[in-house]
């Protein structure tokens, strides 16, 4: 496959069968040209073959004959403006700001996650300076990015970043999952003076609160079972940088009290510390929750809430900002579409999407975009949203209390109609059933070795038996399980 004019030829340092089989496959499926290295020896070979012409380099930290640090140095010394994105499980702290002070341009944890490839390889390749100008990538109206737009909203928003940027306050980000939340943290941090230095992201969400308190804040040799040596934390290793709190809502009420503490003080103490440290680190924080409802539901503190929201943006739902769509949708296309040329959104699907509710913001827009790169098939997308959207209306239908009122007083002359709720539950019934009925006649209805079957407690199994009316060879079914049970018994 020959390298595309714009994306070109990445080369894949990683020992790991599956990993570089995972990283080839999904470099291929983008329209780049892949070459691969086992070890750190060869990843320098293929550098410095005369045929090479890389566009940038994964490279996994930890690999045999040559340490992945080790090459990365190397790499910057025989080819300063090549692009090198680590990729390594190796994800401590200290690793990211090594990798970023000998040149890495991302550091990609493990499990590699498909959106994080194809952003961080963007990322490089847009600001990627060689020796000879490349070609100028595919013309994009001014102003528009992965969250800009042309709506009145979006406009307010791009003119605050200059000047929020530039200042040295909290920002609390609001707004629903999809909407561009951690892109408008890192727009916010390359317009600061603290462009230069790091930027950290920690998703509150994605981890037990006990390792988010060890990740921000680090911990000494012995702080607990098996803290065999000290750790650096997002904090101390962000120092003059920018950390990103992404899913604070998510955050444990007291690690809560611990962040307050950084944030009015400057200074914080590593788990099983006792020196203060003392930290220069600008924090943002992100959120898709109601975070002035969970302060009232006593799950977020207040303090905090003003500690953070000194400067508020919050970034509107797709649906809200409908004349951004269609150009949010080209440019997202150019974007990926290395291997795309020729492809055009038919008038049918612009149709279709300008009729969708875009549940899934502009992250959903983007999946659909690369979905066309790939399938070729506007057409069959077009139906798909047609299709996706009344049932998604029907499920976000809400009733207004007059609605109820009027709907009682017509209820002599209107047919009867399930309640949603009373459906789902009736489905929910339905299906446990019928996989007790399938356990229990597979086993000859020995309830112990059922349980053991269906993998729930013993105990559990009997009270779901009560409720739903399963007893031995005595059965009597609530109304929505009887057709479906009558036809397992017949069965069996």
């Amino acid at each position: 496959m020959q390298p595309q004019k714009f994306g070109q030829k990445i080369l894949v340092g990683e020992d790991e069968l599956e990993v570089r089989d995972y990283l080839e496959m999904a470099l291929k499926c983008l329209g780049y040209s892949v070459e691969l290295a086992q070890d750190g020896e060869e990843v320098m070979s293929q550098l410095k073959s005369a045929q090479s012409d890389f566009s940038a380099v994964l490279l996994d930290l930890v690999m045999p004959r040559r340490d992945g640090m080790e090459v990365l140095r190397e790499i910057r010394h025989i080819a300063p403006n090549l692009p090198v994105i680590v990729v390594s499980g190796a994800a401590s702290a200290l690793n990211i700001v090594t990798a970023m002070k000998c040149g890495a341009v991302d550091f990609i944890c493990k499990p590699v996650g498909h959106d994080e490839l194809l952003q961080a390889l963007s990322k490089a390749l847009d600001h990627k300076m060689t020796l000879e100008p490349a070609p100028p990538p595919p013309p994009i109206s001014a102003g528009t990015n992965v969250f800009w737009g042309t709506s009145p909203r979006m406009q307010e928003i791009q003119a605050l970043v200059g000047h929020v940027g530039w200042s040295e306050a909290p920002v609390l980000i609001q707004g629903e999952t999809g909407t561009g939340k951690e892109v408008l943290a890192r727009e916010l941090h390359a317009n600061s003076p603290r462009a230069g230095e790091i930027f950290l992201k920690l998703n509150c969400a994605a981890l037990p609160s006990e390792l988010v308190e060890s990740e921000l804040f680090g911990y000494e040799r012995g702080a607990f079972t098996g803290a065999f040596q000290k750790k650096i934390g997002m904090f101390e290793a962000a120092n003059g940088g920018t950390i990103l709190l992404d899913e604070i809502g998510d955050m444990d009420v007291r690690l809560q009290a611990k962040l307050l503490q950084v944030l009015q003080d400057r200074e914080f103490q590593r788990i099983g510390g006792r020196d203060a440290i003392k930290v220069d680190v600008r924090v943002m924080a992100a959120t898709h929750r109601d975070l002035e409802g969970a302060i009232v539901e006593g799950k977020f503190r207040e303090d905090l809430y003003y500690r953070l929201n000194v400067i508020n943006m919050e970034l509107p739902a797709l649906r809200e900002r409908h004349e951004d769509i269609l150009p949010l949708a080209e440019y997202l296309l150019k974007r990926h579409a290395v291997a795309g040329k020729g492809i055009a959104i038919s008038g049918d699907l612009k149709q279709a999407m300008m009729a969708y509710r875009w549940p899934g913001n502009v992250r959903e827009l983007e999946n659909i975009m690369r979905r066309l790169i790939v399938l070729r098939d506007p057409k069959r997308l077009g139906q798909e949203l047609q299709a996706k959207g009344p049932r998604r209306a029907r499920m976000q239908v809400t009733v207004s209390p007059v609605a109820v009122i009027e709907s009682e007083e017509s209820a002599s002359s209107a047919p009867q109609v399930t309640p949603i709720l009373e459906q789902v539950t009736r489905a929910k019934e339905r299906a446990e059933t019928e996989a007790i009925l399938a356990a229990l006649n597979s086993t000859h209805w020995n309830r112990k070795q059922a349980a053991t079957l269906l993998k729930i407690d013993y105990k559990a199994l009997l009270y779901k038996m009560k409720k739903l009316g399963i007893e031995d060879d005595v059965i009597s079914f609530p109304p929505a399980a009887e057709e479906l049970v009558r036809v397992s018994s017949t069965g069996t």
